[in-house]
């Protein structure tokens, strides 16, 4: 069908194709393009996994003025979930501290964590929680002294 000079046949909306959500999985196709500030083009995707990595490496960069100050050396380190005996029958820890070889290794468990945050919000008031709460215990000191959001 041509379309006549002051008709008003078009096409209107978004475009048909692959990029529609089919089936509730999310948008399909490319989300961002190349451009002068993101040759590569932005990363679209990130795993449950890298997402928590990065929250729990953002705030530990937002204490990092304790790590310098402290004499006892901290690592921390992020896992799935702990290894619990057959019988368990108490709440699944969040995180522990084991003794390391100059100072403490603090073990961040993410599949605890995140089964209990309601929201992202949520998920990333509990890991600040769970991070203050051991290094305080480490350092000797009240977790709320270590907050830098106080």
């Amino acid at each position: 069908m041509a379309s006549e000079p002051g008709s008003r046949i078009g096409v209107h909306g978004p475009r048909p194709g692959s990029a529609r959500d089919r089936r509730g999985r999310g948008p399909r196709g490319v989300m961002s393009l190349p451009g002068p500030l993101s040759p590569q083009g932005a990363p679209v995707h990130r795993t449950p996994r890298e997402a928590f990595d990065d929250l729990v490496a953002e705030i530990l960069t937002r204490l990092d003025h304790h790590f310098a100050r402290e004499p006892d050396h901290v690592e921390v380190a992020v896992e799935e979930a702990p290894m619990l005996p057959p019988g368990w029958d108490e709440p699944v820890p969040r995180s522990i501290v084991n003794p390391a070889p100059g100072g403490y290794r603090i073990v961040v468990y993410r599949l605890p964590i995140v089964g209990r945050a309601r929201s992202a919000v949520d998920l990333e008031e509990l890991v600040w929680t769970v991070l203050l709460t051991r290094l305080g215990e480490v350092w000797h000191h009240d977790p709320e002294d270590l907050d830098p959001r106080a």
